[in-house]
């Protein structure tokens, strides 16, 4: 399956579909503000990143202000975190071949 999820009101997300013409290459596209990550979804990630910090995003507006910055978080606290607030999912993640790729490294497609 070849899938990328991404955030269509992201400049980046939006300069690498179209530099991979990912649409016209077949990937499936998912707006992960639209349509929410499912568990089951997260959980291939994670089987294909390794770890959910991994994909999870320090650079998401709801990091500081939830004071997680000041926290020790676990493998449980960034699934819970990604699956409750989309922004804290590394995007865009793109999964292809069996591999998977986040955020700018996408460009490897």
């Amino acid at each position: 399956m070849n899938k990328i999820y991404h955030l269509s009101t992201c400049g980046t997300c939006k300069k690498i579909l179209e530099e991979t013409k990912a649409k016209e290459r077949g990937f499936i596209l998912q707006d992960i503000k639209k349509e929410k990550i499912t568990p089951e979804q997260l959980d291939e990630m994670k089987g294909l990143s390794g770890s959910y910090e991994s994909l999870f995003s320090r650079r998401s507006q709801q990091y500081r202000p939830m004071g997680l910055h000041e926290k020790t978080l676990t493998e449980d606290d960034y699934r819970s975190l990604i699956l409750q607030e989309y922004s804290f999912l590394k995007r865009p993640v793109a999964i292809t071949g069996g591999k998977i790729y986040t955020g700018a490294d996408v460009k490897n497609i």
